[in-house]
């Protein structure tokens, strides 16, 4: 059910990432079509030399409280694991963007958490009421990993082997900690 937390706002409509997903090329050729005709394979040439795609300004920029936001960073990291594995052609750069600025955030608002704690004061009775970070980061979190899912789908579909290596959305968790480790 959507709420005013996940900035949906309560409208009814297609929910993003909804019903069945394409089968992966590896799926189909293992199982066939429906109806039992071979797949037609295309052999589109990859292009050579495809150089990574200069990441705009914002995702480096210096915050207010003088740290380099870690965009840029987990851009790079997205592209290059996307070239190793032969896809980034096929992903549009500003997914990635999108994608690595959520987890930007998301990482800044644990930061924040972090230092200023899991409460804070309400502004006009003074109680204590639970920091706005949280939900904030949540709601970050939740972007991150459907934007993940849009760009993972797009390997499944195109990578003609299956996959199960290393990915830069498993190393997220490690690059929180070792933020947390630097405080």
């Amino acid at each position: 059910m959507p709420t005013k937390s996940n900035n949906i706002g309560g409208r009814g409509g297609r929910r993003v990432g909804a019903g069945r997903k394409k089968k992966a090329v590896v799926e189909k050729a293992s199982e066939g079509n429906p109806g039992g005709r071979p797949l037609s394979v295309l052999d589109i040439p990859e292009l050579e030399g495809a150089e990574m795609p200069q990441p705009h300004e914002f995702l480096s920029a210096t915050q207010k409280d003088g740290t380099q936001l870690q965009a840029k960073e987990i851009f790079e990291e997205t592209w290059k694991w996307l070239k190793d594995i032969g896809v980034s052609s096929k992903v549009p750069s500003p997914l990635i963007e999108r994608y690595a600025m959520s987890c930007a955030r998301w990482i800044q608002c644990e930061e924040v958490t972090s230092k200023l704690g899991f409460l804070s004061k309400h502004p006009t009775t003074g109680k204590p009421i639970p920091s706005p970070f949280i939900n904030i980061g949540i709601n970050y979190m939740n972007q991150a990993v459907r934007l993940w899912n849009e760009i993972f789908q797009i390997v499944k579909e195109n990578c003609s082997t299956e996959f199960d290596g290393v990915s830069p959305q498993n190393d997220l968790m490690e690059r929180l900690l070792i933020t947390r480790k630097n405080i």
